[in-house]
């Protein structure tokens, strides 16, 4: 186990480059099932949520090479239709793999990721969706099965937009006999990403970054070489924590369109904000302003994803904010490791309600899931004395070379054994 010793009050100067979005390249290294032939994916992230994804390739048989930084995916010795319980719950998103796993196999084996009940939404439209396309499926012993003699294009409408729900269905319905028309579908820049791979290896998909998307059935996918966009969560938190910390911070490798509900709000907190093509640079040297209130919502509203973040940094600013989350009930996880360094939050329901205090004090802090323990760490940065940050396995999930990173911009942080 490993923890991170923060000496915090430095201020952060200069610039870093934006690594590519997780969110992406997990149903981009899906997507790889559906060829025969050799797929490289560029500038993979160096996270813990990408390897246990590869490991999971592995045991279908494909295999993997690393070209530098790229990932070539070869999947025309994949052999196996099941993904094992232990890998399953290393990696919420295995759930990805079963669209494209039962369009190459038309039968799937997958444990419910995490646990889960398959009776929750999570997992209920990504199973409601796959049904409309001619799947059976059933529960055993804990694992979901799942069988088809042919997958058929239809029309499915989404309960909700969900992300991962209207990815699988596109992976599934891509080389579906006929067309499939997903309504209500999510709208995240990711889909458009998983758009733009599957129609480079061949596919015939439209409507991605809209509510609705066509995907006309093809016979047979083909190799490419694709570049994932950058992660707008990592640069989201790193904007944050400048803005916190003050200082001025260059990121490249960014696009800033997709960035565009957090850097209203952080003009509106009061710092200052320059795009250039794909860099975005943030200068700070005061104290901010909070801002009233933030609702997250699906894209294009403000990210779940970058919640955590920004009340960390309302924490600290003059006035006082509401944060409401409006897509996930156990998201206000690291708001009592907050207190612990003196922040005044009270949490109702689905609503913080944040009055703002001078600083943060050093304090020792548990991580309990990624994106909290990402601002914890933002917090121990922006805090007067040392902080120990625990359960950092949790940050490894979605942030490369994280300490490397912060270190370059000058913050005092170091990775230690415990």
């Amino acid at each position: 186990m490993e923890k991170y010793v923060i000496n915090g009050g430095n201020k952060l100067y200069g610039s870093v480059d934006v690594q590519t979005a997780k969110n992406s390249v997990l149903p981009l290294l899906a997507a790889t099932v559906l060829t025969d032939e050799k797929v490289k994916i560029l500038s993979i992230p160096d996270i813990t949520d990408v390897k246990n994804m590869i490991k999971i390739l592995s045991r279908l048989g494909c295999r993997t090479v690393f070209d530098g930084c790229n990932l070539i995916i070869d999947s025309s010795c994949a052999d196996c239709y099941e993904i094992p319980s232990e890998l399953a719950h290393e990696l919420r998103s295995s759930l990805f793999l079963l669209g494209s796993v039962i369009s190459r196999f038309h039968m799937a084996k997958i444990a419910y990721p995490g646990g889960c009940d398959i009776g929750l939404r999570p997992v209920d439209l990504h199973l409601t969706g796959l049904k409309r396309l001619g799947v059976d499926i059933t529960e055993e012993n804990g694992y979901i099965i799942c069988k088809c003699d042919k997958l058929r294009g239809n029309e499915i409408m989404l309960d909700c937009p969900s992300v991962g729900a209207t990815e699988n269905i596109m992976l599934a319905a891509v080389k579906a006999e006929g067309t499939t028309v997903i309504k209500n579908a999510a709208r995240e820049p990711e889909i458009e990403d998983l758009q733009k791979l599957l129609n480079c290896m061949g596919a015939k998909v439209r409507g991605a970054g809209s509510g609705t998307v066509v995907i006309e059935g093809v016979n047979e996918l083909n190799g490419c070489e694709f570049l994932p966009i950058p992660d707008r969560i990592e640069a989201g938190t790193f904007l944050i924590a400048a803005a916190m910390c003050g200082g001025e911070v260059e990121l490249t490798r960014v696009c800033a369109e997709n960035l565009s509900s957090l850097l209203h709000k952080l003009r509106e907190n009061g710092c200052k904000i320059h795009v250039n093509n794909d860099k975005i640079v943030l200068e700070n040297h005061r104290r901010l302003t909070s801002v009233k209130s933030v609702e997250t919502q699906p894209y294009p509203g403000f990210p779940t994803d970058l919640q955590a973040q920004i009340t960390t940094l309302c924490c600290i600013c003059r006035g006082q904010s509401i944060i409401t989350e409006n897509l996930f009930e156990t998201r206000f996880k690291y708001v009592p490791e907050l207190r612990k360094m003196g922040a005044d939050i009270t949490v109702i329901n689905r609503n913080a309600f944040v009055r703002g205090v001078e600083r943060f004090k050093g304090a020792t802090v548990v991580a309990h899931d990624l994106r909290g323990g990402a601002a914890l760490v933002t917090a121990a940065l922006a805090a007067d004395g040392m902080s120990s940050v625990l359960d950092i396995s949790h940050i490894d999930r979605g942030y490369g070379a994280f300490e490397y990173k912060i270190r370059k911009l000058g913050g005092d942080i170091v990775r230690v054994s415990v």
